[in-house]
């Protein structure tokens, strides 16, 4: 048997739900088998412009039904889909575009000018505008549609997805066919997903959500897609719409936490399985969740190098009792399809309990970096990812993370671990949501600074730092503490750390 391609997967399982509900988006529901006579009437017009199997093609849309039918008519040709955030800046897109060598873009008519700067510097040769005057979308959904025929290679590009880009220019991942497909099995494995759940996504496609995504419509399940989070919004489409699965970064589960507590009366009786990633979350707010909402946390780790899945923490590890305990604060235990070894800087396996550096294999860790020889050598060594997050592994093989790499605070000649500082101030009287970060200080190389969101009664920065004296050892005291209103965030919803530190105005 040869090595499987995404279409296999993907566009096959959507012909073959026929009539079920698919996709609900903008007030228009549609069935698989809508879906899959869309997505190969633009997948012909999308050949007429050149596509073919590891064609470069940029997808710059929001969260839409037409991101949805543009994302299966690319897997349908063997294509290379190269997802922009929205949320990007008009440079950064282009930059991105360019980068990629996109010669085809599937762009919002809203959203022409990153291409027109793209195609500036000698990028983009084809375009499908979605929408407003120069709509060619309509006349695409009316093409004669793509009966699939001929090969496509597993080896040849199916995915060029960008890193966040929080330390210099956006990197683009390359995976494979034959990655990208073992990838989606690994979600399909993982998620524990049903063909009866009601999947609800608000994050970005282009990022986490796409996989999990195309995993629901694999799997027969409902998805129903918003283009932006709104708290009020979500626990409306929860009890209205049944909704049974939903995926949250941490920030997002605090807004809905207290959305909770201050309806009231919600039902969340249909929810089964909220799962979260793409940053760290508080154990007094996971613990809290689990309070209102019961059993029903299941949390990933990963990163763009090897999508969403190197680690899980199941809905049956998210318990309060003394056993469980010690499992909130981790990211759970390697998935079925990924091997993960932490390792010290002699590139030597860590005892449990010992921090080093994360590293990983996968059947569906990418190719390398695009044209970026010295960043992929540093990523990929012997066969391994090596994630630049810090952490151990505990003798039960559970995955506990305390730093990146680039974030690790060395103050006064010792190590102090970010998210170990934010998990002891979260806990404080007073304290919200908080960031930790390093920033240079003339005595000690770097200082503890703690960004607070105040929780609204009044405390001051004073009261957060002595009530930190008697919980934290003295080197890892903040500092300083600077209340908030807000804390940054990067397109995908981490902790803009950079951020944080450019905001510091100086001892």
């Amino acid at each position: 048997m040869r090595d499987p391609v995404l279409r296999d997967y993907l566009c096959h399982a959507v012909a073959r739900h026929g009539a079920r509900r698919a996709l609900v988006v903008d007030g228009r529901t549609w069935t698989f088998e809508e879906l899959d006579r869309a997505a190969r009437a633009v997948a012909g017009s999308l050949r007429e412009r050149g596509v073919g199997p590891g064609t470069p093609v940029a997808l710059v849309l929001r969260n839409c039904a037409e991101y949805v039918v543009a994302d299966l008519a690319v897997a349908l040709l063997g294509g290379a889909k190269v997802p922009l955030n929205l949320m990007l800046s008009v440079d950064e897109q282009a930059y991105i575009i360019g980068d990629s060598g996109a010669t085809v873009c599937v762009v919002q008519h809203d959203r022409l000018a990153a291409v027109e700067q793209a195609r500036a510097s000698g990028a983009v040769t084809q375009t499908l505008v979605v929408g407003g005057d120069a709509d060619e979308w309509q006349d695409a959904l009316g093409h004669e549609p793509v009966v699939q025929d001929g090969t496509v290679p597993p080896s040849s590009r199916a995915l060029i997805m960008y890193t966040g880009g929080t330390t210099g220019r956006p990197k683009g991942a390359v995976h494979t066919q034959r990655g990208i497909a073992m990838n989606l099995l690994s979600h399909l494995i993982e998620m524990e997903l049903t063909a009866d759940d009601v999947l609800l996504l608000t994050s970005p496609l282009p990022h986490s959500a796409g996989f999990l995504l195309q995993a629901a419509l694999t799997k027969g399940a409902t998805v129903l897609v918003e283009d932006r989070f709104d708290v009020e919004s979500v626990l409306d489409r929860i009890e209205q719409d049944r909704v049974s699965y939903l995926f949250l970064v941490p920030t997002m589960i605090y807004r809905l936490l207290d959305a909770v507590v201050s309806r009231g009366d919600f039902d969340g009786t249909s929810l089964r399985t909220i799962l979260y990633g793409a940053a760290p979350i508080t154990r007094d707010r996971l613990e809290q969740g689990l309070r209102l909402l019961g059993p029903v946390f299941m949390q990933l780790y990963a990163q763009s190098e090897a999508p969403n899945f190197l680690t899980r923490l199941r809905r049956d590890d998210h318990r309060l009792d003394a056993e469980g305990g010690h499992r909130l604060t981790s990211c759970g235990q390697p998935v079925v399809m990924a091997e993960v070894r932490v390792r010290a800087s002699d590139g030597s396996t860590c005892a449990p309990g010992e921090v080093g550096e994360v590293t990983a294999r996968t059947p569906y860790t990418m190719e390398g970096y695009l044209a970026r020889p010295d960043e992929t050598s540093e990523a990929l060594r012997e066969g391994w990812l090596h994630t630049g997050d810090l952490g151990y592994l505990t003798t039960d093989g559970y995955l506990h993370l305390v730093d990146r790499k680039k974030d690790m605070i060395i103050s006064g000649g010792l190590n102090v671990y970010s998210s170990e500082v934010e998990q002891v101030l979260a806990q404080l009287d007073g304290v919200k949501e908080v960031a930790v970060a390093g920033v240079p200080h003339p005595d000690w190389g770097e200082a503890v600074v703690a960004f607070v969101i105040p929780d609204g009664g009044g405390v001051s920065a004073d009261e957060i730092a002595a009530a930190a004296r008697g919980a934290l050892t003295a080197y890892k005291r903040p500092k300083a503490v600077v209340l908030v209103e807000e804390l940054p965030t990067t397109a995908v919803g981490k902790i803009d750390k950079k951020q944080l530190r450019g905001r510091w105005t100086g001892w």
